[in-house]
């Protein structure tokens, strides 16, 4: 063998060696496809599809600040102790709310299947008084002469703290069939007293409750609905017969017309509302909505419970009738005027009214004054829905508001 063959032979292992490493070291794992959340836009703007799936989902809330002064029966005010004399005095009333919602859509052979939640987290003080309350010491034995002891001093104040969480909505819906957590059609399908803060001080039905519910649409501006509810705290059913709210709407490019009717299974008495909704030009819409319900049972003495002041869960106003009315008046694309007037058969007059600005898109600010005045203040039967301490109150709350 010569030189010459022994340096090819060499050459030739060098680089099968090397061949084999640099293959070796070639060797990389392919990278995983990337997965990007895709827009959903079949139910409104926000919507993305969850990955993986094909449910859409959607996230929001909104962040708000109330700040109410004024009296307590006008839903606006507070008091608390004086710390230095022990007196009630008036004060701010003051709440923080987080609201978080979520929704989701998906399209199945049965229909939409969707759901819809809302929770509510507070903190603050509370629309109420507060109170100081000397209890005069006594004779331990009762007849002397033993010393009297010393009074007891009892303290109600009302100080700012963490209010709870409220599971406001948890509903899922298929088609029109809706089961779970909701406000009562009886308010819900006939629509709320107006877009003011202070809508209740004649109060036009309870909200929350558990639903087994239908709802009807007929694509021409026909719909109806049907809905079995168990009512909330006091107004809870009593057995397996649920609360009945039967409606029906009739909606057009003026307006619309919709009724409501609802069964109170406990005390087996009947409610409903008719509302006449315009909108005589764009940028002003009017209602006006009337109740009547009866109330013989609710304070029937043969019945171990009654119901306060003659209210139930559906007739939660006062006497038999009642009427609200009001508007909305958008005076340009950021600020709008917004009144309500309410009435009913025990003389409660409540009126509110407020200016709303959106300052940037999505922080709106509303500034309002509400009035409320008792008519049967004076009466020993008087119900005291919004626990007012004169025959009249007035008080103003600014609202600011986050949503997204």
């Amino acid at each position: 063998m010569n030189i010459k063959s022994l340096l090819l032979g060499s050459a030739a292992a060098l680089v099968a060696v090397s061949g084999a490493r640099a293959a070796d070291a070639v060797v990389v794992a392919e990278p995983e496809p990337a997965e990007y959340v895709r827009i959903c836009d079949v139910y409104g703007a926000g919507y993305f599809y969850i990955p993986g799936t094909e449910t859409c989902l959607r996230i929001g809330g909104y962040v708000r600040y109330d700040i109410g002064v004024g009296d307590v029966g006008s839903f606006d005010g507070a008091e608390n102790i004086d710390v230095e004399d022990g007196d009630s005095q008036d004060t701010y009333y003051k709440q923080a709310r987080f609201t978080l919602k979520t929704w989701t859509g998906q399209e199945t052979e049965l229909g939409t299947l969707k759901t819809y939640t809302e929770t509510r987290f507070n903190w603050g003080n509370r629309n109420k008084y507060a109170s100081r309350t000397v209890i005069p010491g006594t004779d331990p034995d009762g007849d002397g002469p033993l010393p009297v002891g010393p009074d007891t001093v009892v303290l109600d104040p009302n100080p700012a703290t963490n209010k709870g969480v409220s599971l406001n909505f948890a509903w899922i819906q298929l088609g029109g069939l809706r089961v779970g957590k909701d406000e009562s059609a009886f308010d819900t399908f006939i629509g709320y007293a107006g877009n003011v803060i202070q809508d209740t001080l004649v109060p036009y039905g309870g909200f929350d409750t558990n639903v087994v519910q239908y709802y009807f649409d007929a694509g021409n501006g026909f719909s109806a609905v049907v809905s079995l509810e168990q009512g909330y705290n006091e107004f809870t059913i009593d057995s397996y017969v649920p609360h009945v709210v039967g409606g029906v709407k009739w909606t057009q490019g003026w307006g619309a017309i919709t009724g409501v009717i609802a069964y109170d299974a406990n005390y087996e008495e009947v409610a409903g509302k008719v509302r006449l909704d315009l909108t005589p030009m764009e940028n002003l819409s009017l209602f006006i909505m009337a109740g009547y319900g009866t109330d013989d049972n609710y304070t029937d003495d043969d019945f171990v419970i009654t119901s306060a002041g003659g209210r139930g869960f559906y007739k939660l106003w006062s006497g038999n009738w009642a009427v609200w009315g009001g508007g909305t008046y958008t005076i340009n694309e950021k600020t709008s005027f917004n009144t309500q007037i309410s009435y009913d058969e025990g003389e409660n007059l409540g009126i509110a009214a407020n200016i709303a600005y959106d300052i940037v898109p999505g922080l709106t600010i509303t500034a309002e004054v509400d009035y409320l005045h008792a008519g049967d203040f004076d009466e020993p039967d008087f119900s005291n829905w919004t626990n007012a301490d004169d025959e009249d109150s007035l008080g103003g709350m600014l609202r600011f508001q986050r949503s997204f």
